[in-house]
């Protein structure tokens, strides 16, 4: 994974967390649900920027 790819998800987790948040402060989805996504979103980019050091 080049660096310009991980630069991109670091972006766009950042828009959906975001819209994690707007929706849970809507009462579309519950915070925990809102909180539960962010953290799961967050753990895979680590796994990617972690891979990308190790690459």
């Amino acid at each position: 994974m080049d660096q310009g790819e991980l630069d991109a998800a670091r972006q766009e987790a950042e828009v959906a967390i975001v819209v994690l948040d707007k929706a849970a402060n809507k009462g579309i989805i519950h915070k925990n649900n809102a909180a539960r996504r962010k953290s799961r979103l967050m753990k895979r980019l680590q796994a990617l920027e972690a891979a990308a050091k190790s690459a």
